[in-house]
């Protein structure tokens, strides 16, 4: 289950560090973020979808790793970063 193209555009320009920048931890956190509520809302309507589920997992576990190597690797933005996706910490 992927976000929609004009989504993950939205999020890619609202949370570059750069001109061209598509893939550093800022934006894949946000893009990761995006498609976990996406398949939260989807596993409320859908409580048996097993594999969905999993797929979430995973993604959280993802996140969770970026958000441990920013944090790890400069604690400003990520700061900032979980105060724009109103993340716990």
């Amino acid at each position: 289950m992927a976000i929609e193209k004009k989504k993950k555009e939205e999020l890619i320009k609202k949370f570059k560090t750069h001109a061209h920048d598509t893939g550093s931890s800022e934006v894949q956190i946000a893009i990761l973020s995006e498609e976990v509520n996406e398949l939260t809302e989807h596993l409320q309507q859908h409580k048996k979808d097993f594999s969905s589920r999993r797929g979430l997992l995973r993604k959280v576990g993802q996140r969770r790793r970026l958000l441990k190597y920013l944090e790890k690797e400069n604690e400003e933005s990520y700061l900032s970063l979980i105060k724009k996706l109103k993340l716990k910490r």
